[in-house]
């Protein structure tokens, strides 16, 4: 479960300073994606849907910088389990994480966001494309994209504008935590690939790098994406 905080100064997008969200990360591992990450970087051993975790997090982002203009919500995760194998505690645990914690991320992050900020919520193209034995969490996206539509207008007022980036298949450690061995891992991404027209998955350096600094910068038209 991994969330990322960016900070910049509008309009430039420049990014002054970024909070890195983590708990299934070590408190080494986390010292080494800060590390790995750049300066200006601050990271922060929380649980997205403890909200006693978020309070601390904002709290630490408003003494040090009083006030956040791009948020990038990007806690997830989710194990296999097909119809018929579904369980209560896999049901209430990706939901938990990629609904609720994401929910009151952003909720607790409001009153630290002046006008015209950012936020980017992480979707996935499994709410809208049917994969097999992954349907609570598909399930889990497609709320996450509902959340996007609904909260421009909430925030319409502030000018701040909500936007969801739904990523295809994209092998990150965080396909570790899926259940599968790795044999197994390698094999659902090949059979991915096998139904995309390039032939082939992503790769995450390929979405990340533009987000902190392009939210604001001559992205003002942008929203409900």
């Amino acid at each position: 479960m991994l969330m990322a905080l960016a900070m910049g100064k509008a309009p430039t997008g420049t990014a002054i300073a970024s909070y890195l969200h983590s708990a299934t990360l070590s408190d080494n591992e986390l010292d080494a994606a800060v590390k790995a990450i750049g300066k200006n970087v601050t990271g922060v051993q929380s649980d997205v849907f403890v909200m006693a975790d978020l309070d601390r997090l904002f709290a630490t982002i408003k003494q040090e910088q009083g006030h956040l203009d791009v948020i990038f919500a990007n806690a997830g995760g989710g194990e296999l389990a097909p119809l018929g194998e579904i369980t209560e505690e896999h049901f209430d645990k990706t939901f938990n994480t990629n609904v609720k914690g994401l929910l009151f991320t952003v909720q607790k992050a409001l009153p630290l966001l002046p006008e015209g900020a950012s936020i980017i919520l992480n979707a996935s193209i499994t709410s809208t494309k049917g994969t097999p034995a992954f349907s609570v969490y598909s399930a889990t996206k497609a709320a996450v994209r509902s959340f996007a539509r609904n909260w421009t207008l909430d925030l319409k007022e502030r000018k701040i504008r909500v936007n969801a980036i739904s990523p295809g298949v994209v092998p990150t450690p965080g396909y570790n935590l899926m259940g599968l061995s790795d044999e197994q891992v390698q094999q659902f991404v090949t059979s991915q690939a096998d139904t995309i027209p390039l032939g082939r998955v992503g790769k995450s350096f390929g979405y990340t790098p533009q987000f902190p600094n392009r939210p604001i910068q001559n992205r003002r038209f942008f929203t409900s994406v």
